[in-house]
């Protein structure tokens, strides 16, 4: 049964996304390319724009799920391997999307405010949220419950 469902939309990816698109047809306007080079750029910037247009965290009674998007990245983590989860912020230097960080996998599509978990193993992971203290309370909710 679904406990926790939010979906944020990745507005600031989007813009970082589309903002890219522009610079490089633009750039292959200029530079001598192949005539499928610009059509191609916008098609692959529009894909990723889709996939990251929005990141939906969902909490059920045993795991912890998020997805970008449509779907496409996809992750879910037993509510039994999680230690601690606290609100945090990203820097700007994080950034957006899905990388590794100096605190763990982060996989955020827009803003700087995030819920950082730690896991039993040691690793850790930062999920992007536009409510990260309810976000964080349904999480210790389900764990307490799930132990």
């Amino acid at each position: 049964m679904v406990r926790y469902e939010h979906t944020q939309r990745g507005t600031v990816i989007q813009v970082a996304i589309l903002t890219g698109a522009a610079v490089s047809f633009g750039l292959s306007r200029l530079v001598p390319a192949p005539p499928f080079v610009a059509p191609m750029l916008l098609a692959v910037f529009a894909a990723c724009a889709y996939m990251f247009s929005s990141l939906t965290i969902r909490i059920t009674d045993r795991a912890l799920h998020w997805c970008f998007g449509p779907g496409i990245f996809r992750k879910t983590l037993s509510l039994a391997d999680i230690k601690t989860v606290e609100v945090t912020r990203t820097r700007l230097l994080d950034g957006w999307g899905i990388h590794k960080t100096s605190r763990g996998w982060l996989y955020n599509v827009s803003g700087f405010d995030a819920v950082h978990i730690t896991l039993y193993s040691g690793r850790g992971v930062l999920l992007g949220t536009d409510e990260p203290d309810r976000l964080r309370n349904a999480i210790v909710r389900r764990i307490a419950v799930a132990r």
